[in-house]
């Protein structure tokens, strides 16, 4: 059974001018431990496809399954505690909280949870390392670069060990070089077996290097390809 299960997803919002179509009839399923790219053009309904399969919000009509269970079934609560439990997400605005250093950003994740423990203050470091950021652990976002806060983010969103992580345009701030190096520990998370991920991305050469790809244009798949 897929990981992922996307079936006859649908989502409208009511414009002022009548009905919004954000995702028409998309549908697509992700086997576990491979990395999904999602390629489209502004305004193609990617990001509304991440805040589905997070839960954040609900389908007009169709069906998301995560590890068999219906995500778009469950509460605003049950959502959030899934989430919290299962799902790393990385929007493009961040959402660091800016009085926290970027470690504090990171233990934050354990804190929710209820308890941070010397493994928890272990791990945060060593993404920190990973990401380059060990000389920036005690900086807050507003003294970090674009660049720097965008990895503080997806630092973050690993410090749950997801299932899935949900990432909007991870590169998008980033060097050619540095989004690369953010690339290659995404992928080496997803082919440790740890876990799986569906990455937004305007950009066809990150893409490619998907184990999947695909493609929205006006809200409906237009080719969901994997890699030869």
């Amino acid at each position: 059974m897929p990981l992922l299960e996307v079936t006859q997803l649908t989502k409208h919002y009511q414009g002022g001018s009548g009905h919004v179509t954000a995702l028409e009839d998309v549908s697509f399923a992700l086997e576990g431990g491979r990395l999904l790219g999602v390629l489209g053009p502004s305004g193609s309904g990617k990001t509304t496809l991440l805040s589905l399969i997070a839960g954040l919000l609900r389908p007009s009509s169709g069906e998301v399954r995560l590890g068999g269970s219906a995500v778009h079934l469950r509460s605003a609560r049950e959502s959030a505690a899934f989430r919290r439990e299962h799902v790393g997400l990385v929007f493009q605005d961040h959402h660091l909280v800016p009085y926290l250093s970027a470690l504090d950003n990171l233990l934050l994740v354990p804190h929710l949870r209820g308890r941070v423990r010397k493994a928890d203050r272990q791990h945060a470091s060593h993404l920190l390392t990973e990401f380059g950021l060990e000389h920036r652990a005690y900086h807050a976002p507003a003294e970090l670069s674009g660049g720097e806060r965008q990895r503080v983010a997806i630092a973050r969103a690993l410090m749950n060990s997801p299932e899935i992580m949900l990432v909007d345009e991870p590169t998008s701030n980033l060097d050619t070089e540095r989004g690369q190096q953010v690339l290659e520990l995404l992928r080496d998370q997803v082919h440790r077996g740890a876990m799986t991920c569906v990455m937004v991305t305007h950009d066809p050469r990150m893409a490619a290097q998907a184990d999947q790809t695909l493609r929205l244009v006006d809200g409906r798949v237009v080719t969901n390809s994997a890699a030869s």
